[in-house]
């Protein structure tokens, strides 16, 4: 007789294929809250002469980095009411080489209303703030008047920087990356600076700069908003942005 190998059957295969994966990780956790839904009075019509008064206030003019703000601190938690509009947060950000971020919050502790990828770059914005005045304007087709889509919720953005188009800005949700910003930033209300960013994937471009500031949302019209930044102190950029139909 030849010598025959003994044969088993092996169940520790089939046992461990039929265990369940993993679980992914647990995703970044945020003590953002979400804003409130409350209705706003509608804001009287004052907002050319707010926007006369602002476009008399003088202009700083730093060299590198977003236009440094005076003051800081935290917000209330409800946003302010005046007479040309509501007061909310605002905060634009973006690696050095990349696009820059518009986020809109009700106040710092909250979560984003808005989140606009503007057709710029960060370090060409930088530049165009530090040269004094900056007007935004992002324009869309206007709709049938059937059609309900609020101004804010429109997907896609033709955009003008002083006149001059830049490009094609894009309204998209908050990703993770956005809410950990936000987060960093909930204790600040006004400011400039930069965050520790993907240097290991971006290298030295890989610092994410920011800019937040307070700024006075007017409603026109359905079809028209402006947003406006505040400098406390009279001494800060003046930033506008204005959304609208055309």
């Amino acid at each position: 007789m030849g010598d025959t190998k003994p044969t088993t059957t092996s169940t520790s295969s089939s046992s461990s294929s039929s265990k369940p994966p993993p679980p992914p990780p647990p995703s970044h956790q945020t003590s953002l809250v979400q804003p409130s839904n409350k209705k706003k009075k509608k804001p009287v019509k004052a907002f050319r002469v707010f926007r006369s008064v602002l476009r008399s206030f003088p202009i700083i003019s730093p060299v590198c980095k977003f236009p440094s703000l005076p003051g800081g601190g935290v917000l209330p938690d409800t946003h302010r009411t005046t007479a040309s509009g509501i007061r909310v947060t605002g905060t634009l950000f973006g690696y050095r080489k990349g696009r820059v971020n518009l986020s809109i919050q009700e106040n710092p502790r909250t979560l984003p209303t808005l989140v606009v990828e503007l057709a710029m770059q960060t370090n060409v914005l930088q530049r165009e703030m530090s040269m004094g005045m900056v007007r935004i304007a992002l324009e869309c087709e206007k709709r049938a008047e059937k059609d309900k889509t609020k101004l804010l919720e429109e997907p896609l953005w033709t955009m003008y920087c002083n006149g001059k188009k830049a490009g094609y800005g894009v309204k998209r949700e908050a990703n993770e990356e956005d809410l950990q910003i936000m987060e960093l930033l909930r204790a600040i209300s006004m400011g400039a600076g930069v965050l520790p960013g993907k240097s290991d994937v971006e290298g030295p471009d890989g610092e994410m700069a920011y800019m937040r500031a307070h700024f006075e949302r007017v409603v026109g019209s359905k079809d028209s908003e402006t947003l406006y930044m505040l400098s406390p102190d009279n001494n800060g950029p003046e930033l506008s942005i204005f959304l609208v139909r055309v």
